[in-house]
This record gives C-alpha cells, structure tokens and sequence, in this order.
C-alpha cells in the first residue's frame, strides 16, 4: 500500500490539475478581474496567518506558496483558474477544515446522483428520479471506478467532491461505473442548470421576491435538517441526526424522547458536524457528570472542552452508526462513547475531518458586490485519549458495511445489525424504509 505521504502527494496533484483542466472553454481573463483574483488571495492569504491555529504552518513554507499563487494567477487565462490557484495554496496545509470558500455561481447545478466511500470503495448511493444519471441507467450499487479519468478513492474523495461541487462545476461528468455484477460502463451524465439572478434585491421594495426566495430555501433547508424517529413498540428508538445544527431546546426534546425507551440508535451517517453546542448538549444527555470532549489547542492556549451530564439523562443500551461521511462533531461524539463506554459503534471508518474552525466572510466591490471566503481551522482537538481524530478518524466497535447489492435494493444492513445487537428484530428491508431519501428541491 502507499505511504500516507504518498497518498498525499498524489491528491495534491489531483486538486492542482483537476482545478486547472476542468471547465471547459472559458473567456480570457481581464485585468479587473485578475486584480480581483490577486485581492483575494492577499486577503485569505492574511486571514489564514493572522487566526490559523499552528503558526508555523506544519513546516510548510506558507508564505512561498502564496508567492507561488501570485505568479500563477498573474499567468492565469481565466478568473475560475485564478480562484483555483487560490484554492490550490490552502489545500498544502492539509487540513480538512481549512479551504477557500469561492464566489457563490449565478446558476443551481445538479448532477442528479450522489456517491461515497463504503470500505475502500466507492459507489452510487442515491440517484434523483427523471435526471440524466436516471435515465442513462446509473444506479445505486454502481461502483464509481473514476470521474472524469479520475481515481475515487477514500483518501481524495473529498477533494474531487470539493472540485467538481463547488469550485469548478462541470456541464457534465464522465464516469466508469462497475455494476454489482461486474461489467463496466462508461456514462456520461449531463447536469441539470438552472441560472440565478446575478443581482438580489432584499428590500422588498417595487414587488422584489428575492428576499421570500431565501425564505423559502431556508424553510427547505430546515425541513431536511429535521431530526427524525423510528419507534419500534417499546423496545428501540432510532434517531437519526442529520447535522449539529440544534439549539438546547431542541436536543432536550430529542433526550426527552429517547428517554422513554430502554434501547436508541443514533444514526450519525452522513452527518457533516456543525455546532459545538450541539455535540456538547448531545453528549451530556447521555451522562449524569460531566464529561470532558476534548482539548481544544489553540495559537497560544489550550482550553479543555466539556459536556456538562444532566440530572436524568438516557441511561439505556446505546449504539451509534457512521459512516465515512460522518464528519467533525458527528465523530467526536462517536469516538467520546467509544472512550467513555457508553456504547458501541456501528458502521464504515469516519471522515477524519475533526479540527474546530471559523467562517471568514470577505466581499469585493462596492455597487455590486462579490462575496467570497475561507474556513480557517482556529483550533485543533485532541481527544480524552490524547490523539486526534484528524486524518484517521473513528474505528467502529463493529464494521458493518452496505454492499452493491444491498445498495441496489435499498435495504440497510447497518442498522439492522444494530437493532439485532441491542436485541430488537429489524429486518433489512425494513431498515431501508425508515428514512426515506427526502431531494432538495431542484
């Protein structure tokens, strides 16, 4: 097997070139644009040495990869290649919490699928009814042997979701996908495009609906946020968390809720993180003392972190399920019931994206206004045990992995293994209708 620095080396060169050869023909870059491209890179450049939290960079030479930047967007052809330079400079620190955060597009763009890591492997997980993907035949199940002639796997897959999602959105991606009998295809899936107004008008005024539009995805946003229940009699419950987006009301509901039974899931798959608050009222709701989260390792400090226990919290049996897309906080708690033995952990090795970090928001212009950013990681966490989930994240207790063929059909052997584990019958079949796939409306 390659080296970790190998590996790194190697997904290093994926976001260089990915960045810098994808998109297609685009218009010559203008002056005013590559003196945009140059301010940004000035300010996120300053914002990264002024809050990251290791102020000698791990050893990187920070500095001459900013110089480095620089030059390449002085000789940049188009302003997506410049901003990929700059995301290209924040990508050497190798932090997982640490990257640029680009002008938003003028367009929604799907591609109509989604696909992660199960093991070493990757594969169509969930495929949007009536899109391209659908009706050029890809499925769930479908092993993902390369995007646009690109590998996929557990290492990068970040980076070529970060590339192809967010900086450098693509008319259409080339795949070869491996169905579960073993025939490869190539597919090539045509993205759905819909423009945005270039300019939002959020006064109101003269009949202007911008601001209800924002209303309304925010109302979307937070109906797919939702926390979710399956009830099983009076034996199990199953909460399934998407985010750490929930205030302290809303987390006591969830301890008020589960309390009542002598058995809980809490299903962390696919959960990115969000609120330390959060994780830390979660966590509390499954101790009566206090419990210590982590250190938190800052530029000039370290500052314990702890979950305060609560007076009658859940006292049952407890499993967690993740995944490899469960990030950050979702980890944490994972790894703190692991540490602390109050359950067992159910599922695929997580992300290993665990460092705390702080949106800086910038703006270009003045009339019109281009808004852009980086997240900067201001505090690295080191675990009760003395290491850091960082770039390794958590072991299950129990591995338990879908497989092509259970992907195909929809039915969850995960959570299924883990109601048969707390002594409660649940078949896989009806594991797989608990939580319907619920898509953002297009």
């Amino acid at each position: 097997m390659p080296t970790r620095s190998a590996v790194r080396v190697a997904a290093c060169v994926f976001l260089t070139f990915a960045l810098i050869g994808s998109g297609g023909a685009q218009e010559k870059m203008s002056s005013f644009e590559r003196g945009r491209a140059l301010d940004m890179l000035k300010v996120i450049s300053n914002d990264v040495r002024k809050h990251y939290y290791d102020q000698k960079f791990h050893g990187v030479d920070f500095d001459a990869r900013v110089n480095l930047a620089k030059q390449q967007i002085e000789n940049s052809s188009s302003f997506n290649m410049a901003v990929s330079h700059i995301a290209a400079a924040l990508d050497t620190l190798n932090d997982s919490h640490t990257f640029l955060l680009p002008p938003q597009h003028s367009y929604r763009h799907d591609y109509g699928f989604q696909y992660q890591i199960v093991g070493e492997r990757c594969f169509i997980t969930r495929v949007r009814p009536k899109s391209d993907a659908d009706l050029k035949g890809v499925k769930p199940g479908d092993e993902v042997i390369t995007i646009n002639g690109y590998n996929v796997v557990r290492e990068d897959v970040w980076k070529v979701q970060y590339v192809f999602s967010v900086l450098r959105l693509q008319p259409a991606l080339r795949l070869v996908l491996q169905s579960p009998a073993g025939v490869q295809r190539p597919v090539e899936v045509v993205a759905k495009i819909r423009n945005k107004k270039r300019v939002t008008d959020l006064t109101g005024e003269g009949g202007a609906s911008d601001i209800w539009d924002l209303i309304r995805d925010s109302e979307t946003q937070e109906h797919l946020g939702r926390a979710r229940y399956l009830e099983l009699k009076d034996q199990l419950i199953v909460l399934k968390v998407p985010e750490f987006s929930f205030s302290p009301g809303e987390v006591q509901d969830m301890i008020g809720k589960i309390r009542k039974y002598p058995n809980a899931i809490i299903d962390l798959r696919g959960n990115p993180g969000g609120s330390v608050e959060t994780l830390k009222y979660l966590v509390g709701g499954m101790f009566d003392k206090d419990v210590k989260l982590a250190d938190r390792v800052g530029r000039k400090e370290k500052k314990p972190e702890t979950a305060k226990g609560i007076h009658n919290p859940f006292s049952g049996k407890l499993a967690v399920l993740v995944d490899s897309n469960s990030a950050s906080a979702a980890e944490m708690f994972a790894r703190v019931m692991q540490i602390e033995k109050r359950g067992v952990i159910i599922g695929d090795r997580t992300s290993g994206s665990v460092m705390e970090a702080r949106h800086y928001e910038e703006k270009l212009g003045a009339d019109t206004v281009i808004f852009y950013g980086a997240s900067i990681t201001e505090w690295d966490l080191i675990m009760a045990d003395g290491k850091s989930l960082e770039h390794t994240g958590v072991i299950p207790d129990e591995v338990a992995l879908p497989t092509a063929e259970t992907l195909a059909k929809g039915t969850d052997p995960v959570l299924a293994r883990a109601a048969e584990m707390l002594g409660v019958k649940l078949s896989t079949e009806e594991a797989g209708k608990a939580f319907p796939y619920e898509w953002a409306p297009e």
